[in-house]
């Protein structure tokens, strides 16, 4: 009994140090810190390599021009795309000269430093043709309910008309140019907005002498200040 007594009372005194080497043991997990979730060297890890992509930056620049709904700069691109604004810009011109030389039916064009694709000038009779084709064809659900709030809220611009249905109008606004039921009146503020109201044609096809006779639905749409909310929701 003597003897083993020592023994155990040395296993639970080591058991019960309180200053045991433990402190060691975080540094083995070091080497896998940089993969946390919150690590800044993980979180600055690119998503891909644009260059890396089918045709690289080249046609990444000329996919993301494609479905843009309005003009984009060279930064704005430089900034996305993670590439140099020189390479960008460069990228753009190179694309606009090759559409122009290949004679196809859209081209590039720069607005106020800011680029998008667009339908060539010289196929606006074709273009013409095919959106005045079936001209007294009834207008699609999106175009009702756009040429409503333009009707009600005249003069607005694309972006406001957006705001109140929620979705990009930029196609359904252009049929209805075409097809003569609207048009644009004027600019907004220093922004330069282009502003669009009803024809005298949109009357006519309505039957009415004036946009008084429209019916009372001005009320149930959204008031200018929702709508300027709207507005900078989707900026955001």
């Amino acid at each position: 009994m003597t003897d083993d007594t020592p023994e155990d009372g040395v296993r639970q005194d080591d058991s019960a140090q309180p200053d045991a080497p433990g402190p060691e043991a975080p540094d083995d997990l070091e080497p896998d810190a940089p993969d946390a979730p919150d690590s800044p060297e993980a979180a600055e890890e690119p998503v891909f390599d644009i260059h890396e992509l089918p045709g690289g930056a080249r046609s990444a620049i000329e996919a993301v021009l494609m479905v843009v709904d309005q003009p984009v700069t060279a930064d704005e691109l430089a900034t996305a795309l993670e590439l140099p604004v020189d390479e960008v810009t460069a990228i753009i011109e190179g694309l606009e000269d090759e559409y122009a030389q290949q004679e196809r039916g859209f081209t590039l064009r720069c607005i106020n430093e800011a680029w998008r694709v667009y339908s060539r000038p010289a196929y606006a009779p074709a273009v013409e043709k095919f959106l005045l084709d079936g001209r007294q064809a009834k207008l699609t659900q999106a175009s009702l309910e756009t040429l409503a709030v333009i009707a009600y809220r005249q003069p607005i611009s694309r972006a406001r008309v957006s705001a109140v249905r929620g979705v990009n109008v930029d196609g359904v606004i252009r049929t209805l140019v075409t097809r003569g039921l609207i048009a644009e009146i004027g600019a907004e503020g220093e922004q330069g907005a282009m502003l669009y109201g009803t024809t005298p044609y949109f009357l006519q096809r309505l039957g009415l002498s004036s946009l008084d006779e429209l019916p009372p639905l001005a009320p149930y749409l959204p008031d200018a200040d929702v709508v300027d909310e709207l507005i900078e929701q989707g900026h955001g």
